[in-house]
């Protein structure tokens, strides 16, 4: 049997490791109200009152303020899954605060902090091949249960959920699946705009004069250019001397040069990833070319993927016109959108990119309209990748009777750091029932049973009704990447904290360079 610890060296022991639970515990916390179809919305407010309202986990770590390195490390981790999956950050960071939680417990209880680790390890990775075992593929581009993953993740907004589908759809499954793509990045929202989705790709630019074409048709050449479309810079020590400004007059010439090559490929639209010259604006404009600067370099790689064109670097403009003529792209339309006051490039000749235009009615909502849609987005990306299991935390308390059955058969204290791997695959159900007004524990009973009874671990509970329910049938289902990374990064986020035994302030490295004769 496992002693408590009792007296007062024993009691301090852990005061490092209670200093971080605590820290992962308040940042879960924060966000543990917003899961679930119930799920209510946070508001942030930063010292000047600008106040962002929201229930989306990734963006509330993003902007709380959190001072504790704990804590900072939770968030970090955090953001890394949504780079990686795009969604499921509330639910890591929910696990994570629980499985801290309970290792604390047991360490407390007198169980190594090894065994914890240990026992967690192999839960963890039980765990995550339960998960692959009960996972379902999408069959193809049109399967219905496409707008389901996307109704759930996009919070139930049933317009967004058509728009990502409907984008989806028109990119095909193969683009969908390369590693490099991620239908996020068609996303925009615009106050003002209608719902739409369209075969190309818009830029949030306007054309730098208005003295530049508006509309461009018929068989429009693009040019990329990966840089900004100035002159080479001279120093201004070297321009003080001869040779240096006659260097600066022949790097002028060579620019002017490179704008005549521009015009003489016939090219209607040069995109620019950084700013753009006075006299490159005046002469392109007056050659009746469109230009757009600073723009993103998603969009530019977007645009790039849609007409074909290359990206290139301003010295790659030296070269002759035969050689940069491969580097051209095409599109059927482009015009500007003076009243939304973006850019759209339509009937690009190389591969299909499809644009998701939100709405937002008004300045406030654009963020969180725009939000809604990548998860959305992600979700949906993430199933035609990897499958989908049942939701609404069905899944992980099935997984969790089965981790209970591991723990049988270990041996040792280890089997204790099962029990937080148990508590974390919980805590998603627990958390979803609660945020829909019912009693979490009560529930939990009550579907573990019914999963037994039945033999179904797809069973869970209709938060409307608080009635249990197939996830499945009830057209709750979430991509089983999301669960994965999700389990996953609780558990490295829950194994560092645990592995912490004194936290120590570093000097302040000024201070240590001054002190050893450096500068």
């Amino acid at each position: 049997m496992v002693q408590t610890n009792s007296n007062a060296d024993s009691e301090g022991r852990f005061t490092a490791l209670e200093t971080n639970v605590n820290a992962i515990r308040a940042v879960a916390g924060a966000i543990q109200g917003t899961i679930g179809p119930k799920g209510l919305d946070t508001m942030l407010v930063d010292q000047f009152g600008d106040v962002i309202i929201t229930n989306d986990g990734v963006t509330i770590l993003n902007l709380m303020e959190a001072n504790h390195p704990a804590a900072k490390m939770l968030i970090n981790i955090a953001k890394s899954q949504q780079e990686q999956i795009g969604d499921g950050t509330t639910t890591a960071t929910l696990m994570a605060g629980e499985m801290v939680t309970e290792g604390l417990n047991q360490i407390n209880r007198g169980v190594p902090v090894a065994r914890v680790i240990e026992g967690l390890r192999k839960g963890i990775k039980f765990a995550l091949t339960s998960i692959e075992e009960k996972s379902q593929v999408i069959k193809g581009i049109e399967d219905p249960r496409l707008f389901q993953i996307a109704y759930i993740a996009g919070r139930e907004y049933e317009d967004i959920a058509k728009l990502v589908v409907e984008a989806a759809q028109i990119i095909g499954e193969e683009k969908l699946k390369e590693p490099s793509f991620k239908l996020v990045d068609t996303i925009k929202a615009l106050e003002g705009a209608k719902n739409e989705v369209f075969l190309g790709v818009l830029i949030n630019k306007q054309r730098m004069n208005k003295q530049m074409p508006r509309s461009l048709e018929e068989q429009v050449r693009i040019l990329i250019i990966d840089d900004a479309l100035e002159p080479e810079e001279i120093d201004d020590e070297a321009l003080t001397t001869e040779a240096g400004f006659a260097r600066y007059l022949e790097l002028r010439k060579e620019f002017e040069d490179n704008l005549a090559k521009i015009i003489e490929l016939g090219i209607n639209l040069v995109l620019v990833d950084r700013g753009v010259d006075d006299l490159a604006e005046e002469i392109l404009g007056d050659a009746g070319i469109m230009v757009v600067q600073r723009v993103a370099r998603k969009d530019l790689h977007n645009v790039s993927e849609h007409t074909g064109a290359r990206m290139i670097k301003r010295t790659t403009l030296k070269k002759n016109i035969d050689e940069l003529e491969k580097y051209v792209g095409f599109a059927k339309h482009v015009y500007e959108d003076e009243k939304l006051e973006h850019i759209r490039i339509l009937g690009g000749r190389a591969k299909p990119i499809a644009t998701i235009l939100v709405s937002a009615s008004t300045e406030e909502v654009v963020g969180e309209r725009e939000r809604i849609a990548k998860d959305a987005a992600s979700a949906v990306q993430a199933c035609i990748k990897g499958g989908f299991v049942p939701g609404g935390g069905s899944v992980e308390l099935a997984i969790a009777r089965e981790v209970e059955e591991l723990k049988k058969d270990l041996r040792g204290m280890a089997a204790f750091g099962i029990d937080c791997v148990i508590s974390a695959l919980r805590r998603p159900f627990l958390q979803i029932v609660a945020n829909a007004g019912f009693n979490p524990l009560e529930k939990l009973g009550d579907v573990t049973q019914a999963q037994v009874e039945r033999n179904n671990f797809a069973l869970g509970i209709n938060c409307d009704t608080g009635d249990i329910a197939d996830m499945f049938e009830l057209g709750v289902v979430d991509p089983t990447l999301v669960k994965i990374y999700a389990l996953r990064t609780a558990g490295e986020v829950a194994e560092a904290i645990l592995r912490i035994d004194t936290i120590i302030r570093k000097k302040d490295a000024k201070h240590s360079s001054e002190s050893n004769g450096e500068i």
